[in-house]
This record gives structure tokens, C-alpha cells and sequence, in this order.
């Protein structure tokens, strides 16, 4: 399945023994839209509850609750773990996503 950066994307999570039936969470896409239709994989932030007001997580609402982006527990996944698509983060969710990336890989 094809996602767009900062689409909010439901996950499988990998089960370990594979008779499981798979648990999912809900992640942010990071990497951009021509990396993930080149590559086999993207770049997630899982998605949490809003349990604290740590510098690396970014409050959003997702569904009908307050939630955090996990900005510090980036991880690269397969594309086939994707399981659907179930929005997309506001404008202003997007610009602070931005603004913790830059400021946790680049200042």
C-alpha cells in the first residue's frame, strides 16, 4: 500500500511466533511520498497516548482521543505491514513535526 508522508497509518506489528493473529498500531509516515514508491519500506513514528509533555513527542488528535507522535522511536518497516490508511495529520500537526525533526537530526 502506498502512503504519503504524514499520512496516519494503521501497522501489523510483527508477531513472533507467527500463529498469533498480528497486533496493529497506529504510526505517522515520515519518509516522503517518492521514497516510499521507490523503496520496499518506510519510515513510521508509532503513534501513543498522551501520557507526558516530553520534547521528542508531538500532541496530536487522533480519532477522538489526545495521542503523541514518538518522534523518538522512528522505525523503518516493510510496506506490506501497512494495513490501511485512516487519515492524515493537520496542517499545523505537520508543521510541528517538521520543527522536532529538524531540531532532534539537524541542530
Amino acid at each position: 500500500m502506498e502512503a504519503n508522508q504524514y499520512s496516519i497509518v494503521l501497522v501489523a506489528q510483527d508477531s513472533a511466533s507467527g500463529n498469533e493473529p498480528p497486533d496493529s498500531m497506529q504510526c505517522v509516515v515520515i519518509s516522503p511520498a517518492e521514497m516510499n514508491k521507490s523503496l520496499r519500506t518506510v519510515t513510521v513514528a508509532p503513534i501513543g497516548a498522551d501520557t507526558g509533555d516530553y520534547p521528542t513527542r508531538v500532541k496530536i488528535k487522533a480519532g477522538n482521543k489526545p495521542s503523541r507522535i514518538m518522534l523518538d522511536q522512528i522505525i523503518t518497516i516493510e510496506n506490506k505491514r501497512i494495513l490501511k490508511i485512516t487519515g492524515d495529520l493537520a496542517p499545523a500537526e505537520v508543521k510541528k513535526v517538521r520543527s522536532v525533526l529538524k531540531e532532534i537530526f539537524i541542530d
